[in-house]
């Protein structure tokens, strides 16, 4: 399935109707320069679209990540607990939480138009 992108450049990836993994965008990790330290939640946890369900820290600064869905997270990327610069190297391998159970979606962009709205804001 397409990825999907919010407007505050976390991605969303299907890999059933009910489970997503969610990850920050090539735009993103560039704006924030390298990445130092990421902070997620745990397994079980509940997150919920529109909100933050962790955050990332580079040498400039510490930005939340928004949760695309509303759902159960049902599993962690250990890997980047140890090595967040995974994250400016590959973005979208880069997965921070897979979400079972989704039963919300957020305002996603297609792939096509969340590039127009990059462009747009001038990014």
């Amino acid at each position: 399935m397409e990825r999907q992108f919010l407007k505050t450049h976390e991605w969303v990836e299907f890999l059933s109707d009910t489970t997503a993994r969610i990850g920050i965008s090539d735009y993103a990790q560039h704006e924030l320069g390298d990445l130092v330290f990421v902070n997620l939640p745990q397994v079980n946890d509940t997150v919920t679209a529109g909100e933050a369900f962790g955050d990332v820290e580079s040498v400039k600064a510490v930005s939340d990540v928004m949760s695309p869905v509303t759902g159960t997270v049902s599993a962690v990327n250990e890997e980047l607990i140890d090595n967040a610069a995974k994250i400016n190297e590959d973005p979208y391998g880069s997965w921070f939480i897979e979400v079972s159970d989704v039963t919300a979606k957020g305002e996603l962009l297609s792939a096509a138009d969340y590039e127009a709205f990059c462009a747009k804001e001038g990014h």
